[in-house]
């Protein structure tokens, strides 16, 4: 996203709002899932049109159509993904996740399929590394419920960032 900055400025920009929109979002559903163990609809369901309306814009912007093939994409596949766990075992993984990995699909796919693996890989590393401190410190066992959203966000935007 970088990139634009001398090439598109426009898209750079749009680019710079979608990020600052998913920093807000982020940071609110991460509070939210942390205290309630739910990721509401009233934010996820807005958070599509609103992301994809400026990462679309930014492709459009920066002219570069590829863009706007791998962040639709990205969004499906992760959807998906998520979609294929919760089926194979209901009780890990609630809607909420799925709805929310199809929104951070839009944002990884944007940036590249490489990220859209990593963000992925990042957010279950993460959550994994919590539950074994959980467990280790005897806060928690194998059978605790974890929030998996606030590892999802972070785990995406540390590849975002990073990348």
């Amino acid at each position: 996203m970088g990139e634009y900055w001398d090439t598109a400025p426009v898209a750079f920009w749009l680019c710079a709002a979608a990020l600052a929109l998913l920093v807000m979002v982020g940071i609110w559903l991460s509070v939210i899932d942390i205290l309630t163990h739910r990721l509401p609809n009233r934010i996820i369901f807005p958070s599509y049109p609103a992301a994809g309306v400026l990462l679309i814009a930014a492709a459009l912007a920066a002219q570069d159509w590829g863009r706007l093939v791998s962040l639709a994409g990205g969004a499906a596949v992760l959807w998906v993904f998520y979609f294929i766990l919760r089926l194979i075992y209901p009780a890990g993984m609630g809607f909420g996740d799925v709805k929310l990995a199809g929104v951070l699909g839009l944002y990884l796919g944007f940036v590249g399929w490489s990220f859209l693996l990593w963000g992925t890989f990042a957010a279950f590393l993460l959550g994994g590394l919590w539950g074994v401190i959980l467990i280790a410190s005897r806060r928690g066992t194998a059978k605790s419920a974890i929030p998996f959203g606030p590892f999802m966000i972070v785990g995406a935007g540390l590849v975002l960032a990073l990348g």
